[in-house]
Parts: C-alpha cells; structure tokens; sequence
C-alpha cells in the first residue's frame, strides 16, 4: 500500500543492509522532524495568542492525520475499502489507547477544562457518530454484510469538518489563555505577520519530516519482513496500520520532552476528529467504503472503549490526568492487537 505512496523500486530494488540505513534515516528524519514541529508549534502559538493546546488540535493535528488521509484514500481508490476504513478506525484507536496512554504513563498530563469541554466531546462525538451511522446502515441493510458507508456520508463528514475548523477558531479567540487582539497590535504591525509565516513554514517543514521518516520507516521495515517471510495480512494490520500513526507518536514523544505535554493532549484529540470526519470522510467521497463484518464485533467497539475511557478520566475533577490512568488504555491496545493477531494468524480474519 506505500508503494501508492513512495515508489515501490525504492524499496525492492536495494539491499537488505541498504533497507536498514534507510530505517535508520528514517529515525534521523523522524526525530529531527517531531522536534522541529513542536518548537515552531509553541512559537506559532505565542505568536497568534493561542494556546498550544489549541494549535495542537488544529494545525498539528492536520498535518499528522496527513498520512492516514494519503493512504486511506488511495487505498479506496485501488479498490481496498475495508483498509481504508479500518486505517481510519485503527489510527483512532493507537492514538486514544496507545499514544494518548504512553503519554499517561510518561507524565501528568495537563487537563485543558476548555478545550477538553469542547473538543473533547467532539473527540467522543466523533466516534459515536461513525458508530451510529454503520449501525444504523445495517439496521437498514437487516444484516452486518454488505454494509456501505456512501459517498453522501462522506460528504456529510467533510461538511461537518468544515463546520470543526470554524469553531475551532472561534474557540481559540475565546480561550482564557489566548492573548486579545489589542494587546498584540503593536506586535502584528512590525513583524508578526512575518513570524507567523516563517513559524508556519518551520512548523510544516518538521510534519513533512516526520511524514516522509514514517514513510520510509514502515517502507523499508516491510520489505525486510517480507523478505524473512512474515505474512503480508500481518503486516496490513500490525506495521502499516502504526506506521500512519507514527507521526503523532513521535510528536507526542517530543512534545514531552520538550516540555509541552499540553500539545499531546490536544494533537490526539483534534487527530481522532479529524481521523472520523477528514481521513473517513475523504475515503467515503473518494469510493464507497464497504464495512467489513469484523468492525461490527471488534475495531468498533475497542474504538468506543477507548474514547469512552479517556471520557471517564476526562470527568475526574483534577488539574492533570494520573499516570496510573495510561495503564487500561496501554492494555486495551496491547488487548486489542492480541485478539486481532490471533484471528489473523488463524485465517477468521483475512486483510
């Protein structure tokens, strides 16, 4: 399926060691590229008075939802719709269980009340609302085969994102931490505007790193595994279906260790949004998305679990969430991908 993307002589025609330099680059690449994203993230941030929360459900967000929009829509196009959906639901589910539960374990992260009342119900919203529209098609359909998630469907959810990106912006001006206007004047009239370009730029130079080290990571790690003889179906739902997650990984990574958790916390929450409404909705318009059976009993209700947990955590009533809080969501993955491997290994599941 990469090789939709990245062309697939890059991989085939070199080396198993040159497979290996490439990987590593590809670390280079990624590290490089999650870094120079958050910096430019924060100083986007101050510069338009916004909170980085905010940036990180929006812009950051964008960029890394790239790679899940490129290969699931591609992956509709070639005639493979179950991929294109289950990428979608698979990307929401290593955000929410894996990636925002690493993030638990690692540090307090910071509960944003504003942002987590607002996006954080969209967050839930979401994946109920894909939830409910395939139950409601298979009501309809009177069976859970043959379900199609139509091209007006996928019209629906780019309407709605749309509609997401407007409120978010009237939702950053009303942010308590978001700087007015006025007090920024004199800033904006010399060289903001300039800074705010060159930030946007830096900011779009490091996602595009961090897009093309992903690319070439799961790119080159899967020509080795074919090599060494591992089933093909096994990489579809294991390394490529984390591999388009890894740009959120890396940047939630770095925006720990630089000292912005805030911007995980929003770059999950604005990805499982944009993963329903943008990457989905694409897909839908691009060629309709038969449901396979097997999101009936599985990849959407462990979407839901994980959204639902996060929810739960989200109604404490305390400033950060616990470290102790990552470890169902960190279960609820390694669960999830245990389950799917042995129905994959056992030939019930077939990718």
């Amino acid at each position: 399926m990469l090789a939709d993307i990245i062309p697939d002589f890059i991989f085939t025609d070199r080396s198993t060691w040159m497979l290996f330099v490439m990987a590593a680059v590809a670390v280079l690449l990624l590290v490089k590229g999650s870094d120079k994203a958050v910096t430019e993230a924060v100083k986007l941030s101050k510069i338009l008075g916004l909170s980085t929360v905010i940036i990180g459900a929006t812009v950051v967000s964008l960029g890394t939802t790239a790679p899940e929009a490129c290969v699931s829509v591609t992956a509709a196009f070639n005639g493979n719709p179950g991929f294109a959906l289950g990428n979608g639901v698979g990307s929401i589910i290593c955000d929410t269980a894996l990636i925002f539960g690493l993030g638990c374990c690692l540090v307090k992260l910071p509960k944003d009340k504003f942002i987590l009342k607002r996006h954080g119900w969209l967050q839930l919203g979401s994946g109920i609302l894909l939830a409910g529209v395939i139950g409601v098609l298979a009501l309809m359909n009177g069976s859970i085969t043959n379900v199609v998630l139509g091209r007006p469907v996928g019209v629906i959810f780019l309407l709605l994102l749309v509609g997401y990106m407007w409120i978010s912006v009237r939702w950053a001006k009303q942010h308590p931490e978001a700087i007015p206007a006025e007090a920024r004047e004199v800033e904006v009239q010399s060289n903001g505007k300039k800074k705010t370009v060159i930030s946007l730029l830096g900011l779009m130079f490091g996602l595009a790193l961090v897009i093309g080290g992903s690319q070439i990571m799961v790119g080159s790690v899967a020509e080795v595994c074919k090599r060494w003889g591992v089933p093909e179906s096994v990489l579809a739902v294991t390394l490529i279906a984390f591999g388009t997650s890894l740009p959120e990984l890396v940047t939630a990574i770095a925006s720990i260790v630089k000292g912005h958790p805030e911007l995980l916390v929003g770059n999950v929450i604005g990805a499982d949004i944009l993963n329903v409404l943008f990457v989905i909705g694409a897909s839908a318009v691009a060629m309709p998305l038969q449901v396979p059976p097997e999101f009936f009993y599985l990849h959407i209700p462990v979407m839901l679990i994980s959204l639902v947990i996060l929810r739960l955590y989200i109604f404490k009533p305390s400033q950060t969430f616990s470290r102790w809080e990552g470890i169902p969501l960190l279960l609820v993955f390694l669960g999830y991908y245990a389950i799917l491997m042995y129905l994959v290994v056992n030939g019930t599941l077939r990718v």
